[in-house]
């Protein structure tokens, strides 16, 4: 009986032993797609407008070469480690200039410099076809790059390129429902005031230019639902070189207008000099004293997110509070 019993202790022994290791074993093949899934997690491919771009591990170093991308990447709460100076400011517009603390400016969005993109040796540089085909081959040699197609009117479609780029989509589609949320919003409170025709327009040195809906302000104001003027209700850019022939066609219920200038005083004297020409007093807009100078950053220049909120103030300004 004691024999029996022994033998029967023994075996529960070597019986619990066996199930231990089985359940390590078990273990190990659990925990082996677990660390696969981990290594997939850190690399993700992104299209773009020059191909496919494969990325390892979320961007800590990012380049930004363009002005709204730079908007971009501070929203997503992205702080680039170098990106192009901005169209004017020293070195950056003023409505982001607190956020670019310790950043290193890289030159101009249409020539940046490449030596220093690669002093910074980034882990990512994010650019545009239009401004930097060019340069493809050389930056795509320091990091990975990826390139946006395009810089016109829909720069929603640029943002969520470069939220996938950093790895920040789902970040980015709640900038954006916050934004649509806005728009919506304001959209309700401006009513039939939304049936008036915006004429918009832009001075620069030795240029004058009618701006159309694929434009920054044009989107913003074909999203919230305003008219424009017969001759500016096309889906293109702009009538560039316009000659004072043309003022008639600047004439709308309310006009706003913005002048980019490069510190010489050349684009201010000539918006002075249009908007004091007699055909341009003639207009019913300006008869009707609605006509009204805005920031040249905040409705073209920047062109990102931040801007584009920024340009929401300005119509509840002009709009709501007037």
């Amino acid at each position: 009986m004691l024999k029996s019993s022994r033998f029967t202790f023994f075996t529960t022994i070597i019986l619990a032993l066996l199930f231990v290791l089985a359940g390590c074993g078990g273990a190990k093949e659990e925990a082996e797609p677990k660390k696969e899934k981990t290594e997939e997690a850190t690399s993700y491919t992104v299209e773009h407008a020059m191909g496919t771009t494969e990325i390892k591990g979320t961007p800590k170093r990012v380049v930004i070469l363009t002005n709204e991308g730079t908007e971009a990447l501070l929203a997503l709460g992205v702080k680039p480690v170098g990106a192009v100076k901005s169209w004017t400011g020293n070195p950056w517009y003023d409505h982001i200039k607190d956020k670019m603390d310790g950043v290193k400016e890289l030159g101009t969005e249409g020539e940046p410099n490449v030596e220093a993109i690669a002093a910074l040796k980034p882990d990512l540089i994010i650019g545009n076809k239009m401004r930097h085909e060019k340069i493809y081959e050389q930056l795509k040699a320091i990091a990975p790059t990826v390139f946006a197609e395009t810089l016109r009117g829909d720069w929603k479609e640029n943002f969520m390129l470069y939220a996938k780029a950093v790895n920040k989509e789902e970040k980015g589609k709640e900038v954006l429902a916050e934004y649509d949320k806005r728009v919506e919003d304001l959209k309700a409170k401006l009513g039939d005031k939304l049936k008036m025709k915006v004429s918009i327009v832009r001075f620069m040195a030795g240029d004058v230019r009618i701006y159309h809906k694929d434009t920054f302000s044009g989107v913003i104001l074909d999203q919230l639902g305003f008219a424009r003027p017969e001759s500016q209700n096309v889906n293109d850019f702009a009538e560039r070189g316009v000659t004072k022939e043309r003022i008639p066609a600047m004439d709308g219920d309310i006009l706003f207008y913005f002048t980019y200038e490069e510190g010489n005083g050349e684009a201010t004297k000539l918006e002075k000099e249009w908007i004091n020409d007699p055909l341009f007093k003639n207009l019913n807009v300006a008869k009707q004293g609605k006509v009204y100078k805005v920031n040249d950053a905040i409705w073209n220049t920047a062109g990102g997110v931040l801007a584009a909120h920024l340009m929401l103030d300005d119509i509840e300004k002009y709009f709501l509070e007037n």
